[in-house]
């Protein structure tokens, strides 16, 4: 299926400003998020549903896919658009054999051994970083955007049209700048759930990537 990565919501317990997700993930499609993602790390199996459960119907009818993080079975179980995985998690292929073709799946990539081996023909997109230093997921050293620049480039002379997200520490102050590194859109939490206004954060940093884009004449 083909995904529009130009700005990817990840709605996060942990960051949400004691704001409901679907209120989060309302908001921030409105003001031009293109796919949405729960991310939960924490959350029993069944909060997680929940929570799922409601991101889906807050976003019926915007045509805006819906993933969760890690977790096949809660995605299966919401009836969400499919997932996004790490490495340590469900493999790619088993993740396709049971969501099927239509379903988005998407991975993340952090060093050029996964770039390299990343099974790319069973994936919708990849997610790459962490690019900027970031309080909201532990990870290695930040790659930066050359780092960026370095692994979509493996990526791509693999598939040329792969989409690939930036992902980790990106806000309105260096999100052209991954663009401009190869990024396809990016992957962001805190600057929209944190913000003092979701959707007029949401419209702020799409317009800057749609910008970037027309700039890298990738629009």
């Amino acid at each position: 299926m083909s995904v529009d990565l130009r700005l990817y919501a990840l709605v996060d317990p942990d960051r949400s400003g004691g704001r409901q997700l679907a209120d989060i993930a309302r908001s921030v499609v409105q003001g031009g998020a293109t796919l949405v993602q729960l991310r939960d790390k924490s959350g029993s199996t069944l909060r997680q549903i929940e929570e799922a459960r409601a991101i889906k119907a807050a976003l019926v009818g915007t045509f805006v896919p819906f993933l969760v993080n890690d977790r096949v079975d809660v995605a299966l179980a919401a009836g969400a658009d499919g997932v996004h995985v790490g490495w340590d998690d469900m493999p790619v292929a088993d993740a396709r054999a049971l969501l099927g073709r239509e379903a988005i799946i998407g991975l993340s990539i952090k060093t050029p051994e996964q770039a390299k081996a990343a099974p790319l023909d069973l994936l919708d997109y990849v997610c790459i970083g962490g690019v900027f230093e970031t309080q909201s997921k532990d990870n290695p050293p930040p790659v930066g955007a050359a780092g960026f620049a370095e692994l979509v480039v493996i990526i791509r002379s693999r598939k040329p049209n792969m989409p690939a997200g930036a992902i980790a520490g990106i806000d309105e102050s260096n999100a052209a700048q991954v663009i401009a590194a190869g990024a396809d859109g990016v992957a962001v939490i805190s600057a929209l759930s944190l913000a003092p206004d979701p959707r007029a954060a949401a419209q702020k940093l799409r317009g800057i990537v749609d910008a970037a884009l027309s700039r890298r004449g990738a629009a």
